[in-house]
């Protein structure tokens, strides 16, 4: 068991986090919203994370708290992503499809920028020797920190479907002007989708600066915006489980595939594409299909009599 979580503690890892950050898009794609904003809001929890437990005007604090400290992270990298999402969401979300993802993957850029030019993140370089929290000493030992965090996160997000809001947030993505008819005001909810998600991506994001040991502008950028949204759409957007498994398995593929060079790469564009034609839904959607019980079929017509004349 120690060998096999050695050789595969990171992967294990890597999965989980992958899930995590899919289901950060998964909550405003409740409300019908394609964000695509969550690696920027992943890369500010990583520097925030960074900055913390590594900037010396912050020693002092990090003798006082010693392992506290990484929970400051986490609370810190909330707190700032969910001003920012909501500085962001109130103006972006009033656009709709390919529009208002437009606009998330600018808001990505935006902040790739801006890391790329500051001096506390380190420029181009990034920031280095990210301390281990709580005396981890191999990279598999972080599942104690993402395991339980997706835990709780798939609870928060059956506790939130079987809510008020979760019906308000179905409502609208099903019909917004319905919804607005009946009451539901479809801005605030929306705004509050993007929000929930957006703290998640930041509570991962200061997370995984320590799990990498280093953090740089690279970790937010397009390419992982797209790779989030792959995620989803082969786990599936109606099911919370969806982005899990879409994650989980669009990362396990090329690191198990490894030993066939660049070809695992080939593979891993096959099943995208295989999965895109042939699971619409998604594979938890496929699943959920086979599943669900046959519709009973109509008994045939009886021939009507003949009328004579």
């Amino acid at each position: 068991m120690g060998d096999f979580i050695s050789t595969y503690g990171f992967l294990i890892v890597t999965m989980v986090q992958a899930g995590l950050l899919g289901l950060s898009l998964y909550f405003p794609l409740q409300a019908g919203q394609l964000s695509l904003a969550t690696p920027g809001f992943y890369a500010l929890g990583g520097y925030t994370a960074a900055i913390l437990l590594t900037n010396p005007s912050f020693a002092g604090l990090r003798d006082t708290l010693g392992n506290g400290m990484f929970v400051l992270t986490w609370l810190v990298a909330a707190a700032l992503s969910a001003l920012l999402g909501l500085a962001v969401g109130i103006p972006a979300l009033r656009l709709r499809g390919i529009y208002l993802a437009l606009a998330t993957i600018a808001f990505v850029e935006i902040l790739r920028v801006l890391a790329l030019n500051l001096t506390i993140t380190g420029g181009a370089i990034g920031i280095f020797n990210v301390p281990q929290p709580f005396g981890f000493e191999d990279r598999g030992q972080f599942i104690w920190l993402f395991g339980p965090m997706l835990l709780l996160t798939l609870l928060f997000a059956r506790q939130l479907e079987r809510s008020r809001v979760g019906r308000a947030l179905r409502a609208i993505r099903e019909d917004e002007l319905a919804a607005d008819a009946m009451g539901v005001n479809p801005t605030r909810y929306k705004v509050l989708a993007f929000v929930i998600g957006a703290v998640l991506a930041g509570i991962v994001g200061a997370m995984s600066a320590p799990l990498l040991s280093s953090w740089n502008a690279r970790q937010g950028t397009f390419d992982a915006s797209i790779a989030v949204l792959a995620f989803v759409l082969i786990g599936g957007s109606r099911n919370v489980w969806g982005p899990v498994v879409g994650g989980a398995l669009l990362t396990a593929v090329p690191e198990l595939l490894r030993f066939l060079a660049d070809w695992r790469l080939v593979i891993n564009g096959l099943v995208l594409v295989v999965a895109s034609l042939y699971l619409p839904q998604g594979i938890v959607g496929a699943l959920e299909r086979l599943r669900r019980p046959a519709p009973p079929q109509r008994p045939a017509d009886l021939p009507r009599p003949e009328v004579k004349a």
